[in-house]
């Protein structure tokens, strides 16, 4: 049945049946991703799906249910589960159906590229391959590359019974390729990501050759005498480490006490040379959108202001319990998950220093590449971490040999409170967290 009927209908017999506020949340996508290992397609995946969530307020209560089936006969099953719902849920939040219509602006955003909807897919399962070969084919020590090459595409509805109709529509490719080096018995591993709305971007060289280049260079590392160094984030680790912690900043966590920043909005919480914002609206990222789970607009904001906390990330509830307004950051991880709180895309503003200019303000010390182990050695509650890692020693400036086999340990905040160089090479590779290179005064590390 088409949504906007099926809604109709849900709304009615809700009505009927006693219900006053409600809204109904559809998601819809199309998923495809191709996988090469060998010359040979290593996995194919095209799926499509569409899921309607249905909530509403029946005696001051609000019941839940959802669906996959939008056929006529999941109206009543629809309506019937979540007044049986609602007699069950214990809360004593109270919940509310938003209506935006006149208070909120909700801002022209251009998602969809309908141009990469038309790139067939023995287009993008050639791509894949043709990558894989560029990379053999650059260092003769690399032993196994792996490819994966995909993109998506979705809409998100929401309607309710106050007014509410809102759409969205966006699309967004991406591209991974891991790459192992090998000489003698030593194994070394290196990954590198690209994605956009162009597919035509997508370059095989520039991908290929990173991904070489950073395995083949580690080929030899040892590890280093433990003590303390100063330290080189790269801006891949720096958005790893951000998008670890990122929940403190959540009013959600603040308000059941697993975040650090209770009762801390206008002090400083670190360094005056970090800014960090969240911004909805970048029209190149996936999670880009003029509205949040809930409906209301969102807009762009400045969480970290030159080291102070200016806001906290809400969504209705948290916002109501603190007595301000959302921040549009309602989040459903899908059709059928609760509303939490989440960031859109968060990152710490660029500085104005290039990567090589932050290597020799280094001197003497560490560049961090990557680090392992962020789901069991890091406390967002905390923001204490411990996490094994590896990178390059850097002495007079100078990047000397790849080093492994450390950990470096400290404290989220307390880390960026010690910031000496903010680079300019801020850049979203993956996912909705990004930060540009950090260099850190000093920083804990275990080694030999």
């Amino acid at each position: 049945m088409e949504v906007r009927a099926f809604v109709d209908q849900l709304f009615a017999l809700g009505h009927r049946q006693g219900f006053s506020d409600m809204e109904a949340y559809v998601a819809m996508r199309n998923l495809f991703r191709v996988g090469v290992f060998k010359s040979e397609i290593d996995s194919y995946t095209l799926a499509e799906s569409r899921g309607l969530a249905f909530r509403g307020l029946i005696n001051g209560r609000m019941g839940y249910s959802f669906t996959e089936n939008l056929a006529q006969d999941s109206v009543r099953m629809l309506v019937e589960d979540a007044a049986a719902n609602a007699l069950i849920i214990d809360s004593e939040d109270i919940e509310e159906i938003y209506s935006g219509v006149l208070s909120d602006t909700y801002h022209e955003l251009d998602s969809f590229s309908p141009e990469l909807e038309e790139v067939p897919a023995a287009d993008k399962i050639a791509w894949a391959k043709d990558l894989e070969q560029k990379a053999y084919a650059l260092d003769s020590r690399v032993s196994t590359v792996q490819v994966s090459m995909g993109n998506s595409s979705g809409e998100t509805r929401i309607m309710n019974t106050r007014g509410l109709n809102l759409a969205h529509k966006g699309n967004f490719a991406d591209s991974y390729i891991a790459v192992v080096a090998k000489e003698g018995d030593d194994t070394k591993s290196a990954y590198a990501f690209f994605s956009s709305r162009d597919f035509a971007k997508f370059a095989h060289a520039e991908l290929a050759k990173e991904a070489v280049q950073e395995a083949t260079s580690l080929l030899g590392a040892e590890s280093i005498a433990s003590g303390t160094y100063k330290v080189l984030l790269r801006h891949d680790v720096a958005s790893e480490l951000l998008a670890t912690f990122a929940s403190s900043f959540s009013a959600e966590a603040v308000q059941k006490g697993l975040s650090l920043l209770k009762d801390k909005l206008g002090e400083a919480i670190m360094s005056s040379s970090i800014t960090i914002i969240d911004d909805p609206l970048l029209p190149e990222r996936p999670n880009s959108a003029p509205f949040d789970a809930e409906g209301v607009a969102t807009k762009t904001k400045t969480v970290v202001g030159e080291g102070k906390l200016v806001t906290l990330l809400h969504n209705l509830k948290t916002a109501k319990k603190d007595g301000v307004a959302s921040t549009g950051n309602a989040h459903k991880a899908a059709f059928n998950a609760p509303v939490t709180v989440a960031p859109t895309n968060l990152y710490i503003q660029a500085g104005g220093k290039v990567y090589a200019e932050l290597v020799a303000e280094l001197e003497n010390g560490l560049v961090i590449i990557a680090v392992q182990g962020t789901h069991s050695g890091a406390n967002p509650v905390s923001g204490d971490f411990s996490l094994s890692a590896y990178g390059y020693l850097v002495e007079d400036g100078k990047v000397v040999r790849p080093v492994n086999q450390i950990t470096i340990a400290g404290n989220f905040f307390a880390m960026l409170s010690n910031i000496q160089g903010v680079g300019n090479d801020l850049l979203f590779k993956y996912g909705s967290v990004a930060s540009p290179s950090l260099l850190i005064g000093s920083l804990a590390v275990s080694g030999k």
